[in-house]
């Protein structure tokens, strides 16, 4: 698992980066400690703390990412699918070591000795998963850290530099693709849900709400625990989901209703507009963020 770094690695493309004149010599502890604090929030996955060791340009890209892409590079950094709790120990030859520690897994980040340069430093970084008793999987990585502003700040992986501007227009375009099939798998699952619905309680339901999980003791018509909380709040995935039934009746089998799925922030979490028509056909477009309509081209 640890020999992906370098394929998540390649997403960080070249740029250039801003860099201060030197003052004064500086320690190389101070490189150290902001390698540490990126590799402890990244296990946490505290994003105002990964951020605050970037570069101001890949700070501001950083900040701009959704909370799911934000998520989605910290856990990459530190190759765990889940948030982890950090651990730091230090050997009596004073080398340091970060582990991210989750039920499942761990990841261990020791650190080699520091190479200054000017305004550069370069950290040697062995990545390893504990479960890896023969070391078959193991990684050396030169971590790049560079002088701004006075600070040291995160630069590059091995040899590619942090490029978050340009990884965020490519973040932006996945998420929206993932988010659009996660809109569109949500309306069906919908569908099925208000159908159960029907044929519980012979009539629709009024609302999302009602089909969700009940906060206590068993189902019923007003939580009749058939989607998950989040769905039932009408969110979910960059997606706002309505529901609206169509005619005076709601009772039987004739009763009629549309559901809709409309992007939460259009161009950021999705582009397209997904909508169910009283038929049951579903439909979708670019509506620049609107509600789509029945004359939409259908979604097989």
């Amino acid at each position: 698992m640890v020999e992906r770094i370098l394929g998540y690695s390649a997403l960080l493309l070249l740029t250039s980066a801003q860099t201060a004149p030197i003052a004064r010599p500086q320690s190389a502890s101070a490189p150290v400690e902001t390698l540490r604090n990126i590799l402890t929030a990244a296990c946490s996955q505290d994003a105002k703390q990964f951020g605050g060791n970037l570069t101001v340009r890949n700070a501001d890209a950083f900040a701009s990412l959704t909370k799911a892409a934000q998520t989605t590079l910290l856990r990459r950094f530190v190759l765990l699918e889940q948030a982890g709790q950090p651990r730091v120990e230090k050997d009596e030859q004073g080398n340091l070591t970060v582990f991210c520690v989750t039920p499942e897994l761990t990841t261990q980040m020791q650190f080699g000795k520091v190479e200054l340069r000017d305004n550069l430093a370069y950290l040697p970084l062995v990545v390893k998963d504990t479960t890896d008793t023969q070391d078959a999987n193991t990684r050396r990585i030169i971590m790049g850290l560079v002088r701004e502003n006075g600070h040291w700040k995160l630069l590059s992986l091995g040899v590619l530099l942090l490029d978050l501007p340009t990884l965020a227009e490519e973040w932006d375009r996945a998420e929206i693709q993932n988010n659009e099939k996660s809109a569109l798998n949500s309306v069906k699952e919908l569908a099925a849900a208000i159908e159960k619905y029907r044929v519980t309680y012979t009539r629709l339901p009024g609302a999302l709400i009602e089909l969700g999980p009940p906060e206590k003791g068993a189902a019923k018509s007003s939580q009749a625990g058939l989607i998950e909380k989040e769905l039932a709040d009408g969110r979910k995935d960059g997606y706002l989901f309505r529901y609206v039934i169509v005619g005076a009746s709601d009772t039987g089998a004739p009763a009629k209703y549309e559901l809709a799925a409309i992007p939460v922030e259009y161009g950021r979490t999705g582009t397209r507009s997904f909508y169910r028509d009283a038929a049951g056909v579903v439909h979708a477009a670019d509506h620049q963020g609107a509600v789509g309509t029945q004359l939409d081209p259908k979604v097989e």
